[in-house]
């Protein structure tokens, strides 16, 4: 392969986007609203002041998943439930291990990618949940493992939910699309 076609590859086609209907939208938009909203409430009156949490930033990326790209496969419920806990794992651990550093950092991310291929649970906020718990800062690493449960698991559990109730509102709209 030439340096020319290497490059080539980096070309792209031309992809129109479709138009989305403005239901879709009020949706999409009411799922975010109610999921994030639902852990932000519950983090800051219950969990917070017991020194822990029940919202991360991963859990933003997870929200436009299964509330606005609800077909796809990283927005199905074995795909966000085990992609946000799997990871966790690999952030932690990998934080145990090598502490607040590049090298966890990189590690928990690889592993969780890795982990998440093997196991069919591809979620692409897993990765941030990953990298958040090497790089959370003090009130994230006092979790410990405890951060696989609360927030990864029991955040993405209320998402799911949400997006159950939600998404299933509307009449020409249905999910999940498989569980396992």
């Amino acid at each position: 392969m030439t340096i020319c076609d290497y490059l080539a590859k980096m070309r792209g086609a031309v992809n129109i986007q479709p138009n989305i209907a403005p239901s879709e939208v009020f949706w999409s938009w009411l799922g975010g609203l109610i999921g994030i909203g639902v852990c932000a409430y519950l983090s800051s009156r219950y969990f917070e002041p017991r020194d822990l949490t029940l919202i991360i930033g991963s859990f933003g990326a997870s929200a436009v998943l299964v509330y606005g790209a609800i077909k796809s496969p990283f927005a199905q419920p074995r795909n966000l439930i085990g992609g946000h806990i799997i990871s966790a794992v690999m952030g932690v651990a990998f934080y145990q291990l090598f502490g607040q550093t590049w090298i966890a950092a990189s590690l928990s991310v690889s592993f969780a990618i890795a982990a998440m291929l093997i196991t069919k649970t591809l979620h692409p906020p897993g990765g941030a949940t990953a990298l958040i718990a090497v790089i959370g800062g003090e009130k994230i690493h006092n979790l410990g493992f405890l951060y696989v449960f609360i927030p990864a698991g029991l955040g993405a559990v209320i998402l799911l939910v949400v997006a159950l109730v939600v998404n299933n509102l509307a009449k020409n709209r249905k999910y999940p699309e498989y569980w396992l």
